[in-house]
């Protein structure tokens, strides 16, 4: 989708997304010291917002800019301070030095994922955290919700293979389970956890 379709479907209700954090960032970065964190395709900000409330340090970049007024107005909101970014980042480099960098259900086809991953990994201090999640590929037959065609969905070792020189802590399928009109789902993900050496 481009930043305009993305724009229009932000615009259409208050969130899009829930305002809480995903589940999986709060359990991967439990055991984690707060520092310098990066939300690539932070969309209406609800990871970003939560990592700021828990003292970190946060950046969060999105191309859309409905999207990126709708995080302001959540940190607003929450009393915390991120600072905001609009960029594509798939032609975005950042700068390095962050401690956490999380890339959160961005479903790209392979060769603009790997471009995303690498800016990703560029950007971590030594010693610093990625965290990959996304829709895993067996969503699609097995799952609930998600993107209706198989083109950027995830496979543990697919992201693996896009983060050479990265050590990979954890590359599994994870299971979310989603509320849906009053009945409990069963998402499958993708969770992949690297740390720069």
């Amino acid at each position: 989708m481009t930043s305009g379709q993305w724009d229009e479907r932000y615009s259409l209700r208050e969130l899009v997304w829930t305002d809480r954090p995903n589940q999986h960032l709060v359990s991967e970065v439990a055991s984690l010291t707060p520092g310098r964190a990066l939300d690539f395709a932070c969309g209406e900000g609800r990871n970003a917002v939560w990592l700021a409330a828990q003292g970190w340090e946060v950046t969060g970049v999105d191309f859309s800019p409905v999207g990126i007024r709708k995080a302001k107005g959540l940190a607003a909101e929450r009393g915390v301070d991120v600072h905001w970014v609009v960029a594509d980042i798939v032609d975005w480099s950042p700068p390095d030095g962050y401690d956490l960098v999380i890339v959160f259900y961005l479903h790209l086809p392979p060769a603009d994922r790997r471009r995303v991953l690498g800016h990703a990994a560029s950007a971590l201090s030594p010693g610093g955290t990625l965290l990959v999640v996304g829709h895993a590929l067996r969503n699609l037959t097995e799952g609930h919700g998600g993107p209706p065609t198989a083109e950027g969905l995830y496979a543990p070792a697919d992201v693996v293979a896009d983060l050479p020189g990265l050590v990979i802590e954890r590359a599994d399928e994870v299971m979310r389970p989603v509320e849906v009109e009053g009945e409990t789902r069963t998402a499958i993900d993708v969770l992949v956890r690297a740390r720069h050496p």
